[in-house]
């Protein structure tokens, strides 16, 4: 089982108790309702201020008492409200139903907790691309830090560093790479062809790819530091600017 789906397998689960803590609420079983929400609050506070930050204040407020609230009644009225036994005055509101109003607070938590797992795919794509940015973003330093010691071996580093975002292009546009393990070249002309880089952009790809063969198999030519330097600095252009 993926990432994805373990989420989105928890997510699920905690949406049904939440149902089922909803449907308990409505046969009047308060006691079950004050010690089971808790729970589910705090699974859910976190699910949702990690998937969906932005909306961590609005279910937040359906639960929390406003500390600058001024007064008690329709639309001040939440869940923390009923746990604590609080309801307004009857001389100013007689026929107002505190079940009626915790429930739509609940309810309103769930449509956000059911809305947050549209989200998980976009979350963690944008996760994971943060961090295949810090690796490569690392790499680049290893490199320029390995050149001082053997061009050669920074050379072929960030050769294989431009193979692995190449191919990760290739793979977000649905691009067919003939080769199973393709090369620089390889996976230049496919992305060309079906217009993802520009002709600039592809011969500043192929002029790295010769730097990079003579770095890992022309054993007769040795790269000069200047090479080199240019295919860092043109790694680090491409990772940063070909999506």
């Amino acid at each position: 089982m993926t990432k994805r789906e373990i989420i989105h397998k928890e997510l699920d689960a905690l949406y049904q108790d939440g149902t089922k803590l909803g449907v308990a609420f409505q046969k009047k079983e308060e006691k079950q309702f004050e010690y089971d929400y808790q729970r589910w609050y705090t699974k859910a506070l976190k699910a949702v201020a990690s998937l969906a930050p932005d909306r961590l204040a609005e279910f937040r407020a359906y639960y929390e008492i406003d500390p600058k609230r001024k007064s008690l009644g329709y639309g001040t009225y939440v869940i923390q409200d009923f746990i604590k036994g609080v309801a307004p005055s009857p001389l100013h509101y007689s026929n107002f139903d505190t079940r009626s109003q915790t429930l739509k607070c609940f309810f309103n938590q769930l449509t956000i907790l059911s809305a947050v797992s549209e989200r998980i795919d976009s979350v963690l794509a944008n996760i994971e691309g943060e961090l295949y940015a810090e690796i490569q973003d690392g790499e680049i330093v290893v490199a320029r830090q390995l050149s001082k010691v053997s061009v050669r071996a920074a050379g072929a580093l960030v050769g294989v560093l431009i193979e692995g975002h190449l191919q990760k292009v290739a793979n977000t546009h649905n691009v067919k790479v003939a080769k199973k393990n393709p090369t620089i070249a390889d996976l230049n002309d496919p992305l060309k062809a079906a217009s993802i880089i520009d002709t600039p952009t592809w011969r500043k790809i192929s002029y790295l790819a010769d730097i990079r063969n003579i770095c890992s198999h022309k054993k007769d030519t040795e790269p000069t530091k200047e090479q080199v330097d240019e295919l860092i600095q043109g790694a680090e252009w491409l990772t940063k600017n070909v999506f």
